[in-house]
Order: C-alpha cells, then sequence, then structure tokens
C-alpha cells in the first residue's frame, strides 16, 4: 500500500482537513503529502517532487487545514540546501514533546473528506501505521479505516479524542491559535465516527500509552506472537512470562536481539529475523541505502476462537510496554481465527515468515557500551537544544555591498545550554545547507547570541539543521527543529511564490494548476507538468484554453478566480526588484474578470 493512495479522497469526495501525528519527519516526504491529498496521487514520492508547482499549490490548498505533530528533533536534516519549498511547511509542522519524559511515537492520520453532492455523508478516514512520515523503505504495516459522521460519540473512539485533545498542550514552540482550533475540531469528528470494519474483522479497539493511567500491554492468550523491530530484555520477559498455553515467537531485528540476554531469548519457542533477500522485490539487487530491514509492529494473540491483531506504533520495548513514558497508539482488530488466521499461519511458512530465517545469537557482537553512552548524550543535548528556549532573530540591513543579501539572522538562547559530553554543534538554516555552517558550541554554552549570517528573502526560515558529535566522536547526529523567529517579515511567502513562479511559462501553468477543479486528478496532475514534452498545453498557455477556464470558474461561483486574485497580489507583494512579474497581457484579460467577480459579488448581496 503506498502512503500517497491511503490520503487520497473516495471518488465523489475531496479533501477538507487533517490531523497527523509522527515520530520522525523528512521535509520532502511531508511536501508530497499536500499534493496526495489536495491535487494527485502519484506512483512515488520523486514523481511529486519533480513538480515544484504542484508542491507549492498543494501546500497552498490545504493550508490552514493540515497539522502534522512530530517529536521534537526528530525533523531530519541534510548537509545540501532543503528546497526553499520546505518554509511552507512552518504552517503545518508543530514539534510537541511527550509528557512524561519518553518519545512521541504515534503515527497516525485522522482524515476528513467533503463530499461533492451535498446529500451525501462527510467520510472519515483513519490511519494507523508503523511508519513515520519518512521515505523509509523497510517493511511496515498499516491500517486503514473509513467511516461516517455521526451525530453521537463512541465511547471506542475515546482513546483517539484523548490524543488529538492533549496534542496540542504538548507543543515545545508555540501552536497557532488555526492549528490549536483545528485539532479540536478533528478530535470531535474522530470521536463521533463509526468506523467500517475489514474484511474478516469484527471488532476494533484502540488504546494510548504515555499519558499516566492503565499501559497497554498484550492480554492473556493461548499464544503470542510479536511482530518489533525494536526491544529489550525487560520487555521480552513480561512478553514470555504473559499466561500462555505455548511460547510465544518473535521476528526482531538481528543487531537488537544481539543485546538481549539468551536466557531471555531461550522463553521464546521461535526467535526470527528478516531474511536479507525479503529487503528487495524478488530478491533483486537494489543499493545498499534502500536495505532498511524491518519496521513494522504487531502483537497477535489467539483468544479462545478468535484472533486479535494489534498494530500501531509500540515496539516491544520498556518504555512502551512497561513504564509507558512513550507515548504509543495501538489499533487492536478482532476476528474469528477460521477467517483471520492463525498465528501460525499469519507468521508460520505460509505467511510473513516465508521472508524471515532464524536469528544466530552469535552472528552480531552485542554494541559497544562507549557507543550507547554517546547515543545517550547525545540525546540529552538534542533534547536541550529543541526544549531550551532557542529563537530566532532576523534583521534587515542597509548596506552596499550586500546585494541579494539583506537579511542577517541570529540564534540567541533564552539560558546558558550545559550541553555535557558535546565535542563540537554547527548550525545552519535548511535552505542553505552546511556549507553555510556555524560553530555554535561555545556560544550556547555561554548563553550568547550567535551570528548565523547574511541571506536573501527567500532563504529565511524558521528550521535550523543541527550537527551534534559526542566528545569522543565515536557518534554523530543530524536533526532539524523549527525555533521562533522574531522579525520574520511578512513578505518571505510572497518571495517564495516568486521564487518558483520564475517565468512566463511558469505563471500561466500555474494558473492552470490554480484553476484545476477540487476532485479532478487528471487535470491538476497535467497541469503541473513542465513545459518540456506537453506542447499542447504549453502552447496554449495563454490562449483561448485559459480563457475557457477561467470562464468556467466564473460560472461555478468564482472561488478558483479569488485564489487567482489572492496569486497576483502575493506576487506584487514578493516583488522586490521592480519588475512585474505577471505578464502584462494576462493583466488586461484579469481586469474584465475581476469586474465580473465584483458584479457577481453585488449580485449575491442583492
Amino acid at each position: 500500500m503506498l502512503y500517497g493512495d491511503s490520503l487520497q479522497p473516495p471518488p465523489g469526495y475531496v479533501f477538507d482537513a487533517a490531523v497527523a501525528t509522527t515520530f520522525s519527519l523528512d521535509f520532502e516526504t511531508a511536501l508530497a503529502a499536500p499534493v496526495s491529498l489536495a491535487l494527485f496521487a502519484a506512483e512515488n514520492r520523486d514523481d511529486i517532487l519533480s513538480h515544484p508547482l504542484a508542491l507549492l499549490e498543494g501546500a497552498e490548498r490545504i493550508a490552514g487545514r493540515l497539522v502534522v505533530f512530530a517529536d521534537a528533533g526528530h525533523l531530519h536534516a541534510q548537509s545540501r540546501p532543503h528546497s526553499r519549498l520546505c518554509s511552507l511547511l512552518e504552517r503545518i509542522i508543530v514539534e510537541v514533546a511527550a509528557p512524561r519524559g519518553g518519545a512521541f511515537h504515534p503515527k497516525m492520520w485522522a482524515l476528513r473528506y467533503r463530499p461533492t453532492r451535498a446529500e451525501d455523508p462527510t467520510l472519515l478516514r483513519l490511519l494507523v501505521l508503523s511508519r513515520n512520515l519518512t521515505r523509509d523503505r523497510s517493511w511496515d504495516i498499516s491500517l486503514r479505516l473509513d467511516g461516517e459522521l455521526t451525530r453521537r460519540p463512541d465511547a471506542k473512539n475515546r482513546p483517539l479524542f484523548d490524543l488529538l485533545t492533549r496534542l496540542p498542550d504538548l507543543a515545545v514552540a508555540g501552536i497557532s491559535d488555526e492549528a490549536r482550533a483545528l485539532t479540536v475540531e478533528i478530535a470531535e469528528d474522530v470521536r463521533r465516527a463509526k468506523w467500517t470494519m475489514p474484511d474478516r474483522f469484527e471488532d476494533v479497539a484502540f488504546a494510548l500509552n504515555g499519558f499516566g493511567g492503565k499501559i497497554w500491554q498484550p492480554a492473556a492468550c493461548a499464544r503470542l506472537g510479536v511482530i518489533s523491530p525494536f526491544c529489550d530484555t525487560d520487555a521480552l520477559a513480561l512478553l514470555a512470562g504473559l499466561p500462555t498455553a505455548e511460547k510465544p515467537i518473535i521476528i526482531s531485528r538481528p543487531d537488537q536481539l544481539a543485546c538481549i540476554d539468551t536466557a531471555t531469548l531461550d522463553t521464546f519457542e521461535r526467535v526470527s529475523v528478516l531474511d536479507e533477500m525479503a529487503a528487495s522485490e524478488d530478491g533483486e539487487e537494489v543499493s545498499a541505502s534502500a536495505l532498511q530491514g524491518l519496521h513494522a509492529k504487531a502483537f497477535i494473540a489467539e483468544i479462545g476462537w478468535d484472533t486479535v491483531l494489534t498494530i500501531g506504533s509500540g515496539n516491544a520495548t520498556g518504555p512502551a510496554l512497561l513504564s509507558g513514558n512513550n507515548v504509543e497508539l495501538f489499533a487492536s482488530l478482532q476476528g474469528k481465527r477460521s477467517k483471520v488466521g492463525s498465528i501460525e499461519q499469519i507468521m508460520g511458512e505460509k505467511g510473513f515468515g516465508r521472508l524471515t530465517r532464524a536469528f544466530v545469537p552469535s552472528e552480531l557482537d552485542p554494541v559497544d557500551p562507549a557507543v550507547v553512552a554517546a547515543e545517550a548524550r547525545l540525546d540529552i543535548a538534542r533534547r536541550a537544544l529543541c526544549r531550551g528556549g532557542l529563537r530566532l532573530r532576523c534583521e534587515r540591513f542597509e548596506s552596499e555591498d550586500t546585494g541579494e543579501h539583506p537579511w542577517r539572522v541570529w540564534l540567541t538562547p533564552s539560558v546558558a545550554l550545559a550541553l555535557k559530553g558535546i565535542g563540537s554543534l554547527s548550525a545552519w538554516p535548511i535552505t542553505r545547507g552546511d556549507g553555510h555552517a556555524c560553530d555554535v558550541l561555545s556560544a550556547l554554552r555561554s548563553g550568547e547570541s550567535v551570528d548565523l549570517g547574511a541571506m536573501p528573502l527567500v532563504d529565511l526560515t524558521r528550521f535550523l539543521a543541527f550537527r551534534l558529535t559526542d566528545e569522543n566522536e565515536k557518534v554523530s547526529v543530524l536533526f532539524s527543529t523549527s525555533l521562533i523567529m522574531d522579525g520574520l517579515p511578512a513578505e518571505r511567502h510572497a518571495a517564495i511564490l516568486r521564487w518558483v513562479i520564475d517565468s512566463r511559462d511558469a505563471f500561466f501553468r500555474y494558473l492552470r494548476l490554480l484553476l484545476s477543479e477540487l476532485g479532478d486528478p487528471f487535470s491538476a496532475a497535467l497541469a503541473a507538468q513542465e513545459g518540456s514534452g506537453t506542447t499542447a498545453w504549453s502552447a496554449a498557455a495563454d490562449d483561448a484554453p485559459l480563457l475557457e477556464d477561467m470562464v468556467r470558474a466564473l460560472c461555478r461561483g468564482g472561488e478558483r478566480l479569488h485564489a487567482i486574485e489572492r496569486l497576483m497580489t502575493r506576487l506584487e507583494a514578493g516583488n522586490d526588484t521592480g519588475a512585474d512579474p505577471i505578464p502584462a497581457d494576462f493583466r488586461t484579460l484579469w481586469d474584465a474578470f475581476r469586474l465580473a467577480l465584483q458584479d457577481q459579488g453585488a449580485d449575491h448581496a442583492g
């Protein structure tokens, strides 16, 4: 199942609003998600990323209607500059921290779709995943539930409601009133959802860990099967000690199992790992970077005549199942074993087990304790940087030598940060790349501001990349976080629009994309194409077909034409070069449509 397909509206519906949660996130995948929601699906993420106009319009269409909550400090960064379009995600991404000191770990989407026909009901969709919002190629598992919005709350949805309503208060760098209101609104809708069960299953139950109260753990059962990429001795001892008629079985990763006590592994009937050949399709050779192994998480229990399949974010680890410090979401599907299958059928040779092999305890050495200690130091420093009150400040300055770099940015700590055990720390705006990295370790330790350099308006961003290295140089970590930026000019957004819409051809192709109707993915995908290979479209970009599209939009109420008017206003606001970003011949055409829109508004008022 493709991530993008899971977000696409059902036939006869269009995307209306959504709230998502993820542990980690990469900016390119997050940029592609709005395109899947509001415009068109694609076979893979890179197909979408090749169309900057589609990325821009996707972000514009879902602005104010999508919030993504991610664990603070787990936004992926890279050495090369990120696209300036990533700054548009500042309105979407909210970094949060688990209230009990663990990881914010749930992977969930709650989506609302509105019908194109007034008589049809509002639909909701819930995705409960093991996959983060990244381009990871691991084996993962997902549950998709579609349902209708009803008038009465359903007690089964209470854990979902509890998670959603608590999200805004977990934000580490603030949250807009708009995002807070949307999250509460979606929470109320999910509370009143009536879900349609997947084939062969009869019921679903949800559970939430990480906020106190009873911790979800697998129930007593006749037999238990576990799929968990991460594990520790304490959690596996718990699972092996559950009242069961038979020993449990587990599929995990070899590097994790190598750290488990042999006596604990002996309490399992079968201990397996993903076969290396299963990391590619049909055993084909693929690049080493694509071989990511296992990331799915599932607990499968045989209870009476039923099989209960629990999926979600939780691994077989202490923070997930014992202390409850991690925020985790679980969905448990229940069905007759004769229809769903037994553990052996699901995890054995005729099921997922055919992709596994037996784990050999001596095949890997346990992780070096010094590396584990270094990773722990880096994690503490990462948390301090994300939650320590760092702010950005930007100011425009006048100088004959500034050229296209009239803005200067400072990183300012509210208090001195200890950052113990850290050997080096550099930082740079994600739009600039590490060629513009600044050493910030000594300044942050003394509580002093750091000059991050001068840059053009389009490079200003709240997302800052950090590279941390421990004092023994054993481990290094690269990540990004979003900081409050004081002095961010209102025209920055318009400047990004002008950076993408940088030519006459791009302007007219973007108008076509803007005029594509909600729920018409074919026309949106066609309009998003580059000029090459679409001669018929580009040749007629400012000719009769565009006029027909505009007339059609006017007859349908003018919503898309109002979007064009907003675009023109923004392009003019972001024009700091003196050149007119809008073709003169289109201005003449637009003046006539502006009068028609005004007349239409007057008729409605009358």
